[in-house]
């Protein structure tokens, strides 16, 4: 196999060309796919921000980080997720969602939208378009106005989670209320979002006693499935198949263990849908994460693997793509867009890997080094050249 070497960080870095080729070769086309993936895609800044002085402690305007997004990449990144075969996760947290603003984020959905992408798009429902939410009433009338937007561009609406209701120390009871009248109130399909305290501290506690299953069996024809991001493969196992008895799905967000829960543990032996997409069903997960993101290539051809019935090559793929993300999502977990937009920045898709409040600049170049390392062995560096020349001229981190 060819390999190419260079030094950074301190490390040698071997950088092997094609190396899943023997896999890709042996791997028939056109299956049908066997799972459905939805790749949760970040946000491109124009060069011209990396001169605004904006940090994660000090944190700019929406309507001014929004001057410097720049459009024709963020969408053509999104493009490209989708010629791999992936779904768009789209104004969800690894579009930095909330430090973004409503205004930018709309504008994300009917771009988004326009694309007019053959493997659809799904998009995060909040309550951010909103100066003031101040009773259940209003949390609810919110959420659902954004379905109505994400649903009216051609979209399906994933309910983010509300941190207003661990705020307001809501009960079970109480969370199955606002969770179920924000279904009675819109069309399906719809996705459910939970999310562990990891991604977002104030999360703790949140779908408290049997919540969560219980608004999950409120309507299954409108809450057709749930992303779990709760980094627990256990947890996550007894859910799906909790859920796979009344028709639903799990799409899993665990970025540390989706390896073993995509490939499952056996065949399908059903199938729903989500919208027009059909969802083979059985003991398995189907995915929507933020890693995918990074490593599009790979894992298409570890679920092409998958889907012709050679597990073996589809666990060596993914797994080598898992190790990667355990170490873009290391502690502290929401710095994670950092090391998706070095490898976008490696590939060719965008000039500057700077991101919103240049949360880039809280990773080390220790773990550039490291991700940098653990994406050439799974595959993720798809232009050696291009990734080559631009490690010669990475930037500051101060």
């Amino acid at each position: 196999m060819t390999t190419t070497s260079v030094e950074f960080g301190g490390r040698t870095i071997t950088i092997p060309h094609d190396p899943w080729r023997e896999i890709r070769e042996r791997t028939p086309v056109g299956l049908p796919p066997c799972r459905v993936v939805q790749a949760a895609a970040h946000v491109v800044m124009q060069p011209s921000y990396a001169a605004v002085d904006h940090s994660t402690g000090s944190p700019g305007h929406p309507d001014e980080i929004a001057q410097h997004v720049d459009w024709e990449a963020t969408m053509a990144f999104r493009s490209h997720l989708a010629a791999h075969g992936f779904g768009i996760a789209e104004a969800m947290d690894t579009a930095q969602r909330f430090e973004l603003g409503w205004t930018a984020a709309r504008e994300l959905i009917r771009r988004c939208g326009d694309l007019r992408l053959p493997t659809g798009f799904v998009a995060g429902a909040s309550v951010d378009h909103l100066d003031e939410v101040s009773t259940p009433s209003q949390l609810i009338d919110g959420v659902i106005e954004q379905v109505g937007i994400i649903q009216a561009a051609g979209g399906i609406a994933v309910l983010l989670p509300m941190p207003l209701l661990t705020r307001w120390q809501a009960d079970e009871q109480q969370y199955v209320d606002v969770y179920t009248a924000i279904i009675d109130g819109c069309e399906g399909p719809l996705i459910t979002h939970w999310l562990g305290e990891m991604f977002l501290p104030e999360l703790a506690g949140y779908f408290p006693g049997d919540s969560f299953l219980r608004i999950m069996r409120h309507d299954p024809t409108t809450v057709r499935a749930a992303k779990l991001s709760l980094l627990d493969p256990n947890v996550e196992r007894r859910l799906a198949h909790e859920l796979r008895q009344q028709d639903q799905f799990m799409l899993t967000g665990d970025d540390y263990n989706f390896a073993p829960l995509l490939t499952g543990v056996g065949t399908p032996d059903g199938q729903t849908s989500l919208g027009d997409i059909p969802v083979p069903l059985g003991p398995f997960s189907h995915g929507l994460l933020g890693i995918f993101d990074g490593i599009a290539a790979p894992a298409e051809i570890g679920l092409r693997a998958l889907a012709a019935g050679h597990r073996d090559d589809a666990m060596m793929v993914l797994m080598a793509c898992q190790q990667l993300g355990r170490a873009i999502f290391e502690p502290p977990v929401h710095r994670y867009k950092a090391g998706l937009a070095f490898l976008a920045w490696l590939n060719g898709h965008q000039d500057t890997f700077d991101l919103v409040n240049h949360v880039q600049r809280e990773r080390s170049l220790d773990h550039y080094a490291m991700v940098l390392q653990l994406a050439a062995d799974a595959g993720a560096l798809t232009d050696v050249e291009t990734a080559t020349d631009r490690l010669g001229r990475f930037p500051a981190l101060d």
